[in-house]
């Protein structure tokens, strides 16, 4: 099994039970498709530089796991028809950073 990690922008006016239903959803998918939930990370609604179907702010929901190929296709699969998202991006890594946390509310800028 390979390391991955998993990007979703949800549309900006979702509520956050449907938000919370959207995480829940794709961590599912990876744990029945016998991949490994390492780390899930809630980027919250951020500002996009260009519009993207009309809308200015998605909300960021990052998924760090472990799987294979079956699991990728079933999420890819699941988030070109799922209508709450605007974007989605897998990229595979050969070795996790679980510590580093970007969009990480509490971090202060270091000068």
């Amino acid at each position: 099994m390979n390391f991955y990690e998993h990007t979703l922008i949800a549309k900006q006016d979702l509520s956050t039970p449907d938000l919370n239903n959207i995480e829940k959803k794709y961590k599912d998918i990876i744990t029945k498709t016998d991949g490994k939930v390492i780390k899930v990370e809630k980027w919250g609604l951020l500002n996009f530089s260009k519009k993207i179907k009309a809308y200015n702010k998605g909300f960021y929901i990052h998924y760090k796991f472990e799987a294979d190929n079956k699991t990728l296709e079933e999420i890819r699969r699941n988030s070109i028809i799922d209508n709450s998202l605007l974007r989605h991006l897998t990229v595979k890594y050969k070795k996790l950073d679980t510590d580093t946390e970007y969009f990480k509310e509490n971090n202060e800028k270091k000068k």
